[in-house]
Formats: structure tokens, C-alpha cells, sequence
């Protein structure tokens, strides 16, 4: 049985997201306190947070940094702020998704099961995969390397990385990016591949300044190349 985090202040928000998540047979534990949710992680990890933004004792943008110190579990944001700064910000930071208040318990299930598909499916164990003379990525550690170095890649930035290079030459829209993350289309994400992608050559370069294996295709998205 998969193990849900509810960390939510409001009793009523908590109860009604209890009964849809245990009614679908998920184990769900309801947390106040962000500070309480990252010991209990660390005790009894959940596969899977449902994280409010405005608990009473860190803002949850904080706490999913704190999380992110020692932890890929999804996370979904819960919030009455439905700015675009604040889903790009929390999406930057590690959620994987982002729902407002109001919001309806069955979509938020929806959103649970889907992600935990996703994730299951992502983190099935691979041996390791020497893709060419370039790079070599190590999916059971969630690890790819460069000329024998590892890069020191976010989550987010293993899987696009990841997927580019699984395949060479493709070229791959940033929707199809996004899903690879994990991400839904619909969460208002899709220019920050843009920045990902930045990240991801600037790491590149600090390991080999010469190495230009991302292709920018203006108008469509990325690919990788290997003999650029």
C-alpha cells in the first residue's frame, strides 16, 4: 500500500482529501507541520506528499527545499494562490505539480495515481547505460557522467538530460520534455525547460568547456547530438 503525507493545517481540506486518498486504498497520514513532515520522511518515508504552501510554521516553498536536501519523493502543491510565480516557483524547486484551492478530491486522486504511475515506471531498476563515448548514465543512482565525472544534476535535470540522450538526434517539443518530468502540460511550466535546459549545459561546461551536445531547434525544442 503506498504511503501518502497530507501536510495540511485546515482540518476540513485534511479530512476531505483523507476520505478520496483511503477511499482509492492509499495509506494517508495527516501532518500540520512542515518541520513534522521532514522528520517523519526521513523515520517512515511517504511515496508521496500532498504539501500546503501557508502551514504555521515554515512556508511549504521552504520546506520542499529542506525536503529536496535528501529526498526525490513527489511532491504536489496545495494552495489559494494561483499566481504564475508561484507554481513556476514551486515547480522549480521540486513539485511535481500544483493544485488550487478549491479543487475537487477526485482530481486530486487522479493527480496522486498518475504521478505515482510515472514514478514507478521512471525508477524501475536499469544497469547501467553507456550511451557513447560522451556521457554514461547510471539509473539506479540517478547519476550521469561525463567523461568519467558526475554531474551534479537536480532531479528534474537527470530526467530531461535522461531523456535526451536516450535519444540521439531526436528532437523533442518542450510538452514532450515536460513529460518527462512528470509534469503536466496544463501547469503553466512549459518556458522553464528553457531554464533547465540553461542549467544543464552550464554544469556540462564546468566539467568540459568544449561540449555543446544540446541542440536549441528555435521554434520546436532540444535535442541531443553527439559529435557536437
Amino acid at each position: 500500500m503506498q504511503r501518502i503525507f497530507i501536510i495540511e493545517d485546515e482540518a476540513a481540506i485534511a479530512d476531505t482529501l483523507l476520505y478520496a486518498l483511503q477511499h482509492e486504498g492509499f495509506d494517508c497520514h495527516w501532518l500540520t507541520l512542515g518541520s513534522e513532515a521532514i522528520i517523519q520522511q526521513q523515520k517512515q518515508p511517504a511515496d508521496l506528499w500532498i504539501l500546503d504552501i501557508g502551514l504555521p510554521d515554515l512556508n511549504g516553498f521552504e520546506v520542499c527545499k529542506q525536503l529536496r536536501r535528501f529526498s526525490d519523493v513527489p511532491v504536489i502543491f496545495l494552495t489559494a494562490r494561483d499566481t504564475e510565480i508561484d507554481r513556476v516557483i514551486g515547480l522549480e524547486i521540486g513539485a511535481d505539480d500544483y493544485v488550487t484551492k478549491p479543487f475537487s478530491p477526485r482530481e486530486v486522486a487522479a493527480r496522486v495515481k498518475a504521478i505515482l504511475k510515472r514514478t514507478l515506471l521512471s525508477t524501475k531498476s536499469v544497469e547501467k547505460v553507456a550511451t557513447d563515448n560522451l556521457f554514461v548514465v547510471d539509473n539506479d543512482r540517478y547519476i550521469i557522467y561525463l567523461h568519467q565525472q558526475p554531474l551534479n544534476l537536480t532531479r528534474h535535470e537527470f530526467n530531461l538530460l535522461q531523456q535526451l540522450i536516450s535519444q540521439p538526434n531526436r528532437v523533442f517539443t518542450r510538452e514532450q520534455l515536460l513529460d518527462a518530468l512528470g509534469i503536466s502540460v496544463d501547469a503553466g511550466y512549459e518556458r522553464n525547460i528553457d531554464s533547465h535546459i540553461k542549467a544543464i549545459r552550464a554544469k556540462i561546461r564546468e566539467i568540459d568547456n568544449s561540449v555543446e551536445a544540446i541542440r536549441t531547434h528555435r521554434g520546436f525544442g532540444y535535442s541531443y547530438e553527439p559529435s557536437s
